[in-house]
Parts: C-alpha cells; sequence; structure tokens
C-alpha cells in the first residue's frame, strides 16, 4: 500500500497521501496495488446489507454506497487523464464537481456492483497501460491541475489512486 500519513481528520481514514520518490520499487508496489484494488473494494463489501451500504462511514460523510460509486467515477477521471498525459504535451486536466457527482441518480439508484464491475475492467486495461511505461514516461509526461497550479508526473498520480479501497 502507499504511504500515507495517518491523521485523526475521519475525512482522510488512511492518511492524506504523500508523494514517494520514484523507484522501480515503487512503481511495482503501485502497479500491484493498482491490479489488486478492485478485488480488495469488493472483498470490503460484499456481505454488507443495503442498510449498511447506506450507513456514512464517519458522521457527516458518504455512504459506503457514494463512496464506492466514487472510486468508480474517480478512477475513470484518473485513467482518462493518464491517457491525455501520455498523448498530450502537460495537459490541463479538467476537474469536477465530485460531491455533486455523489448525489446524482446513479450513485443512488444502482447497486455497487455495477461500479464494482466497472472498476474490474478498467483497472486491467489501466494496469495494462501502465505496466509498459518507460521510466522516462513515468517521470516526465506530466498533466496540469489548474486547482493546484502545477503539474504533475504521471508516476506521481499513479501512487494517489490506490488507497482509495483502504478506506472501506
Amino acid at each position: 500500500m502507499t504511504s500515507a500519513t495517518q491523521t485523526a481528520d475521519l475525512r482522510y481514514p488512511i492518511g492524506k497521501y504523500e508523494p514517494q520518490p520514484f523507484s522501480v520499487e515503487q512503481k511495482i508496489e503501485w502497479l500491484a496495488d493498482l491490479k489488486f484494488l478492485p478485488h480488495q473494494l469488493e472483498a470490503a463489501v460484499q456481505n454488507l446489507d443495503e442498510k449498511q451500504l447506506q450507513t456514512p462511514y464517519r458522521e457527516g460523510g458518504w455512504t459506503v454506497n457514494q463512496v464506492v460509486h466514487h472510486v468508480a467515477d474517480s478512477h475513470i477521471n484518473a485513467y482518462c487523464r493518464f491517457k491525455l498525459g501520455l498523448t498530450e504535451e502537460n495537459p490541463t486536466i479538467r476537474p469536477y464537481e465530485e460531491k455533486l457527482w455523489a448525489e446524482l441518480y446513479d450513485v443512488q439508484k444502482l447497486p455497487v456492483n455495477v461500479s464494482l464491475t466497472l472498476l474490474h475492467a478498467l483497472h486491467i486495461r489501466w494496469h495494462e497501460m501502465l505496466k509498459y511505461l518507460t521510466d522516462d514516461e513515468w517521470n516526465n509526461r506530466t498533466i496540469f491541475h489548474p486547482e493546484q497550479k502545477k503539474p504533475f508526473a504521471c508516476g506521481h498520480c499513479s501512487g494517489c489512486m490506490p488507497g482509495m479501497a483502504s478506506i472501506m
């Protein structure tokens, strides 16, 4: 699992992500995290009933259902951002309103298995794309985040995504 600082802030149950320097070992760990995240998330929710799925994981927070759908939404966006970063020169990504997405009808009405199925397929594609990147591509292909007002290397972004399953 990627490195994070533990915190009492329940918005970040596994802590805020701290970027790690690139190494072959770190890349292997991130790729494994990415490959196995859908399985871990599915295992975390497979025996929950509807009442449990509709329970917020913290006071004032999203329900487990919303979190699972959010992971799918977030990873779809991240996958597209990676593709842009690998095919364009430092493209500006488009942020999205995560909180509003978590309130849309698909999140309210669809069972979590729809997002879990999507994540399984998406992560197969994402893992396959990333495992062949050269170290140069990993470190030097970038995307520009307009809210943060700075570029991020695709390799940096790889470490941000897999930890999502650990909040379950």
